[in-house]
C-alpha cells in the first residue's frame, strides 16, 4: 500500500515506526530496533534506508574507538522533527487501509493482539 508518505507503508516499516513512537526523543541503534521490532537485519536496514531517504529519520555513527569499547561502532537513528507529529496519523491511516481491505467480519489474525 502506498500511503500519503509517498512510499510503501509495509508492516516492517510500521513496526519500526512504532519503536520510535514509544521513545520519540531517544536515539536507537540498528540491533536494538531489530530486536524490538522482531525484524532480521536483512529487513531492517532497507527499511531504515527508506525512512532516511524520505526524511523521517536521520542517522549518525557513534563517536567511539571500536578498540576501546571492544565492538564495532553503532549507527544511531532518530526521528526528525519534521515527521514526529505525523507518525501516529500515518499508522492509524495504515491500519484503516489494512482493515478496509478485508471482507466484513474478517480480521487479519494477530492484528488485534498487536502482532
Amino acid at each position: 500500500m502506498v500511503s500519503p508518505t509517498g512510499f510503501q507503508m509495509t508492516l516492517q516499516t510500521q513496526a519500526v515506526l512504532r519503536i520510535f513512537l514509544d521513545h520519540p526523543l531517544q536515539e536507537h541503534y540498528g540491533l536494538e530496533i531489530s530486536k524490538a521490532a522482531g525484524l532480521p537485519s536483512g529487513s531492517l536496514y532497507p527499511t531504515m534506508a527508506k525512512l532516511e531517504r524520505a526524511g523521517w529519520v536521520s542517522s549518525d555513527w557513534e563517536q567511539v574507538d571500536p578498540h576501546a569499547v571492544g565492538r564495532p561502532r553503532r549507527r544511531y537513528y532518530k526521528l526528525t522533527q519534521a515527521c514526529a507529529h505525523v507518525i501516529p496519523q500515518v499508522l492509524a491511516l495504515s491500519l484503516f487501509y489494512l482493515m478496509s481491505s478485508f471482507p466484513v467480519g474478517m480480521t487479519r489474525p494477530g492484528l488485534l493482539l498487536g502482532r
